[in-house]
């Protein structure tokens, strides 16, 4: 007898067994790629043994290259603030880890917090730690002017990553210690405090070697967009085999100068900041982003004095020379700066690429020079600082069209550019060698097909080791370094990055072949033209937690705030947030407040047009309310919590219910 169904039978969801044979069945291959092929060390050799920890690269650095200059700092007039040869950091670093035994008492594994400006006393003091098997945690130094939010944060790490010592300079100590600084956190509350310009002069009497190189190197901290902080551990093992993907990818010899302009506490700036040049031996040009608010012509004057062939940046920095430096480009070119020399800009990021801020910053500057194909962006996440980053001689990044609506239902669907409801998306670089990437269905685990939207699961010996402390829930967060698929490949281990994404087949790549062993300059050579082949392109979508749900559908905040920018030029910023069930949109207004009113309705339809949804709340505020960390990024978080607490001191406040 055949029953019909009755209303109120529950169906069995499609299982993701049963999505893998569809995906078969269609010949539709699965999502998975893999950087190219790091190459075998022998594990056992003097050499490979080595170069297992970056404290050993920078003695065996200070001997053989001791006068090689591989740290420049510069000053906002664009003068050498500090530079240090591999002797002078290896020296000055030997007087640190004295300081910290004998004024400190530090003990092996003892983690210390470095609170310093960025610069090379930085770098000095992490390579100090890492001498007397200290574990070095850095801190961005409180803000003078905005202690009251900043201090608190810097406290807060200092606690939660067990530090029993702080190391810092006799500025930051000074302002620690200001009636100001006390009345936010008691300095009495502090652990230890030391002073690293108060250093002895003596040698270190015994360097310290850990005994295997899966042992903790450093931690890393960051505070994300939705306002939680999380320490990952990173092994000594895991920092070489980033250091080596880097070198690889983007061809870093002793020769190479490269010019960094970004924040160096945490992710792959840490990395680029403190541990790329000891590794690979080229010289950094250090360029600290407070000084380009300074000087917004600060860091392409100096890529283009210095003739730099590869330059790193954050989206706060493009954004300074976008819009500080439009009306100026003509009296640069006059300077005679030029920007021709570049080969690869990138800029680092832990988001989905911002298309519109690259390709104005590409128009702009290719007055001088700049490559169209010079700029890209980076990808990396808590679980993996470094996953994608545009290679030297990688083809530029390829851009697709897909459609809003599907994207919205978790689907990818590609379309013409043009065509309605079209978002254009940006590749993030490529993936560093050694580096496997697959896409999985974040609720069933399930592997998804290729160009279908998924969850970014990440393989690689460079993912941190797991994480420290997540400061909120951490149930959530138990698989995170150890996710197994539940088809295919179930053997297999994997981080899951909290960002979706997909994998999409894209046109042949150039290889390059050399050599990767940190004192090997016999591969100065440039391109060596490999089999050209097809490169799987890694497109991110956004992160699973900054997501909106609504109506059953996945909404990203950015696309929301993009319809929210387009629809009046005196719109500086905006974030969207919900509260309760409310869509909740902050716009801030560069004009007179009497235009706040019109800005309501069109906000409204825009976003109703545009996303089908009815805007619960518009919040008209002054310029510089929605708070952006230092990589750029809206806090939409501290955003959601400074409207409910009713500091936002608004403007105009419409509520649409």
């Amino acid at each position: 007898m055949v029953r019909g169904r009755v209303a109120g039978d529950s169906v069995a969801d499609v299982g993701p067994a049963s999505v893998m044979v569809g995906n078969i069945v269609q010949g539709n291959r699965l999502a998975s790629a893999q950087g190219r092929d790091m190459g075998v060390l022998d594990e056992d050799s003097d050499n490979a043994k080595k170069y297992q920890f970056i404290s050993e690269i920078l003695r065996w650095r200070a001997v053989s290259t001791s006068d090689h200059v591989i740290f420049t700092s510069l000053n906002a007039k664009g003068a050498v603030a500090t530079s240090l040869s591999c002797s002078q950091l290896h020296k000055k670093a030997e007087r640190i880890g004295n300081l910290l035994l004998d004024r400190g008492r530090i003990n092996t594994g003892d983690h210390v917090a470095l609170i310093f400006p960025p610069g090379t006393d930085l770098i000095c003091a992490f390579y100090g730690c890492l001498y007397v098997g200290a574990v070095p945690v850095t801190i961005r130094p409180p803000h003078p002017q905005n202690l009251q939010t900043t201090l608190p944060t810097v406290r807060m790490i200092v606690d939660v990553s067990k530090s029993v010592l702080v190391l810092t300079n006799q500025n930051i100590l000074k302002l620690l210690k200001t009636k100001e600084a006390n009345n936010v956190v008691d300095i009495k509350s502090w652990p230890t405090i030391l002073d690293m310009d108060d250093m002895p002069k003596k040698k270190l009497p015994v360097m310290y070697r850990a005994p295997t190189a899966e042992m903790l190197a450093y931690l890393d901290f960051s505070v994300s967009t939705t306002g939680m902080l999380a320490g990952i551990k990173m092994s000594h093992a895991a920092v070489t085999s980033l250091c080596r993907a880097m070198k690889l990818a983007c061809e870093l010899y002793p020769s190479r100068h490269i010019a960094l302009c970004l924040d160096p506490y945490s992710g792959l700036g840490f990395a680029l900041w403190c541990l790329s040049s000891i590794y690979s031996g080229h010289h950094s040009i250090l360029i600290p982003p407070s000084e380009v608010e300074a000087n917004p012509a600060l860091w392409l004057s100096a890529v283009s004095q210095s003739r730099v062939r590869d330059t790193f940046c954050s989206y706060g920095v493009m954004e300074l020379c976008t819009k500080g430096l439009g009306s100026s480009v003509h009296a640069l070119k006059a300077r005679g700066v030029s920007l021709a020399c570049v080969r690869t800009c990138v800029v680092v990021a832990e988001e989905r690429p911002r298309i519109a801020l690259t390709t104005s910053f590409s128009k702009l500057f290719s007055a001088l020079g700049l490559s169209p194909r010079a700029v890209s962006t980076s990808f990396g996440c808590r679980v993996n600082t470094a996953i994608c980053l545009q290679g030297a001689s990688s083809p530029e990044p390829s851009t697709v069209y897909v459609d809003l609506r599907a994207l919205r239902n978790d689907r990818v669907s590609l379309v013409e550019r043009g065509s309605p409801h079209s978002l254009c998306l940006m590749e993030s670089g490529k993936l560093l060698p050694g580096v496997k990437v697959i896409i999985a269905n974040p609720e069933t685990k399930g592997q998804c097909g290729d160009s279908h939207l998924g969850e970014i699961w990440v393989q690689s010996a460079h993912n941190a080791s797991g994480y420290f402390t997540i400061y909120g829930d951490e149930s959530d967060y138990a698989d995170h370094f150890n996710a197994r698929l539940v088809t295919g490949n179930t053997n297999e281990v994997y981080a899951r990055t909290g960002y979706l994404g997909f994998l999409r087949r894209t046109e042949s790549v150039q290889q390059s072949v050399i050599s990767d062993i940190p004192g090997d300059t016999s591969a100065e050579a440039d391109l060596v033209p490999g089999d050209s082949e097809l490169h799987d392109a890694v497109f991110v979508v956004g992160a699973l937690d900054e997501a909106i749900l609504l109506r059953g559908m996945r909404y990203h905040p950015i696309d929301i705030e993009n319809s929210v920018m387009r629809c009046h030029k005196k719109i500086a910023e905006c974030a969207v947030f919900t509260w309760t069930n409310l869509l909740v949109v902050v716009v801030e207004l560069d004009g007179s407040e009497s235009e706040a009113l019109d800005l309501v309705a069109l906000v409204t339809s825009a976003v109703l047009e545009e996303h089908h949804l009815v805007v619960g709340v518009v919040v008209v505020v002054d310029p510089g309310v929605v708070p952006i960390n230092s990589r750029g990024e809206k806090q939409r978080m501290h955003l959601r919590d400074g409207f409910l607490a009713d500091q936002l001191d608004p403007i105009y406040v419409a509520y649409n219910m």
